[in-house]
């Protein structure tokens, strides 16, 4: 659930830059990002509450009695108010002694606190480009001097990558995310593939397990599946919408296309031969009546209805987790013709896939702003749920009460508990909230439980065992916003989104070609060199950021 709420939040909740501005200039947060460089010395003395230690989180150290109330806002409008009601926060609420008021809002709401308004205690956004983050020394506590003062655990807790990720031009970090997936989780195995090619069982046994690795493998299976399968659409894939659905950097990534060029600069992966190889491949499917004209107009709500019907025969599926539901429930009605992983489109230059997950940069970033009535109780929130203790809690709930752990030493849901989770989902968000409650949530947890995934999902997750690669050094390169590069970037990409589906659905070779110069030259005629500029430049310091080469 919490994944779900992820992809729902990345593509929902772009800052509004215009409104956010202003108000950063008008209460001084638009200054050198210096603004925290004495932080250190305002912060107030714990009085002998407690000897922070490097060696015990401060939760279990304070002594301090009575609760300590904070307000805490997040800038969403669909975020879950409750607090100490349910299974996660009832237990939050006792083991760290708070009561938490979340405000939630949108961008209009956020520009309230910034232009004079009241400021909440910690303050969560989505847009780790957006002006509030990148000024955020000017209106929040470091969490390095945080902890250092009031709770040094936190150091074990965090990614030592992630907050080197955050740091600041002053040298410090005041934002942390959930979902940073680091090179050590990647490196683990515990990150699961949420990109795959599948094809329906039946289907794949009825033509005799056949390679869709070649475009002339791919065109003369769409064929046939046509003509065995007249009830069925050929190829589906994500809905389109205002971007690519899983026809743009999804099938790049299946074909291995290069993250940067050979003298690590930045390369335009959507005028990658290879790529353009299967883009002409596709339309060459569509114009044989392979790819039905509704998949490009179909919202999310109507690919999940075909998804759930098994409507299509193959798919080049993005976000197995949030689609899981839906594919169980083919899967649950359909025995033996549920949806398979199967390798899918290849490199016609050998490359091997690189499938993308999250990054480093995360989803949902946190801060303790300034006005916090308690910053060591704020930080202490912070290490407790980026502990294990805290991850469980908020995966799982409490062990006895919502999970045991197996003989195989795998967490399991608890009979009664898992009834709910599948036939009450309701009731069990309010009751229990597991899965939802994901302030610095994070993937390998969900490693730790079979429960984690649905069924329908799990041989698509093995089938991309050592696909994925980490795509770090893409992440935030894009020109900073309000810049003329960063407007010409917004007219590129619509541009690009537009252009896609026009190649696809070319007429003709002849249409393909015109349809593909016509890009090009919007590129060139719209400073096309400077933004690749300025994202070789920022590549380089996600490069230098991450010691990598």
């Amino acid at each position: 659930m919490g994944r779900m709420f992820k992809n729902f939040g990345k593509q929902g909740m772009k800052i509004g830059t215009a409104m956010l501005a202003v108000a950063l200039v008008a209460s001084g947060c638009g200054g050198s990002g210096n603004g925290g460089k004495d932080t250190a010395k305002k912060l107030e003395s714990l009085d002998g509450r407690y000897t922070p230690s490097a060696d015990q989180p401060a939760w279990q150290l304070d002594t301090k009695k009575e609760t300590t109330d904070l307000t805490w806002y997040v800038n969403a409008d669909w975020w879950n108010t409750d607090f100490g009601n349910d299974v996660v926060t009832k237990k939050i609420k006792e083991d760290l002694n708070i009561n938490i008021k979340f405000i939630k809002g949108d961008d209009t709401k956020l520009n309230t606190f910034f232009a004079g308004g009241e400021m909440p205690d910690l303050i969560t956004v989505f847009d780790s480009n957006s002006p509030v983050v990148q000024k955020a020394a000017s209106w929040a506590l470091p969490l390095n001097d945080l902890a250092e003062q009031y709770d040094p655990y936190f150091n074990k807790v965090a990614a030592e990558d992630t907050l080197k990720w955050f740091q600041l031009s002053d040298g410090k970090t005041y934002g942390y995310p959930n979902y940073s997936n680091t090179q050590a989780d990647y490196d683990s195995g515990n990150i699961p593939a949420k990109t795959a090619f599948v094809i329906r069982k039946d289907v794949y046994e009825a033509l005799g397990s056949p390679s869709f690795g070649t475009p002339a493998e791919f065109k003369s299976m769409m064929d046939k599946i046509k003509t065995s399968f007249p009830d069925l659409i050929p190829f589906g894939f994500n809905s389109i919408g205002t971007g690519t659905g899983s026809l743009g950097d999804v099938l790049q990534d299946f074909l291995g296309v290069p993250l940067e060029d050979k003298d690590g600069k930045f390369y335009n992966r959507n005028l990658d031969e290879d790529y353009l190889a299967w883009l002409k491949t596709l339309n060459e499917t569509y114009r044989s009546g392979d790819i039905s004209d509704d998949s490009f107009a179909d919202d999310g709500p109507a690919f999940e209805e075909k998804v759930k019907s098994g409507k299509y025969a193959t798919m080049l599926l993005d976000g197995t987790p949030q689609q899981g539901g839906n594919l169980q429930i083919f899967m649950s009605g359909n025995p033996g013709k549920e949806y398979i992983a199967i390798d899918g489109p290849q490199s016609t230059v050998g490359n091997a896939p690189t499938l993308n997950q999250s990054g480093i940069t995360g989803w949902m970033i946190s801060f303790i702003t300034k006005k916090c009535k308690d910053p060591a109780k704020a930080i202490q929130i912070f290490t407790y749920l980026l502990s294990d203790e805290g991850q469980m809690l908020m995966n799982y709930g409490i062990e006895g009460e919502t999970y045991k752990i197996n003989d195989q030493g795998k967490v399991e849901l608890l009979p009664e508990v898992k009834d709910l989770q599948l036939n009450n989902a309701d009731k069990f968000k309010k009751d229990y909230r597991m899965g939802e409650f994901m302030f610095f949530g994070h993937d390998k947890h969900k490693a730790l439980s079979d429960d984690a995934f649905p069924e329908s999902i799990k041989q698509m997750q093995e089938w991309g065992k050592g696909k994925l690669k980490p795509h770090f050094i893409l992440e935030n390169i894009n020109p900073a916003q309000g810049t003329p590069e960063a407007r010409s970037l917004t007219a590129i990409d619509t541009t690009w989104n537009t252009t896609l589906v026009s190649l696809i659905r070319s007429k003709s070779d002849d249409e393909f070609n015109a349809t593909l110069d016509s890009y090009k030259s919007f590129l060139e005629q719209n400073n096309w060199d400077k933004i690749a500029a300025v994202r070789t430049e920022k590549m380089q310091a996600n490069k230098d950021k991450l010691g990598l080469k």
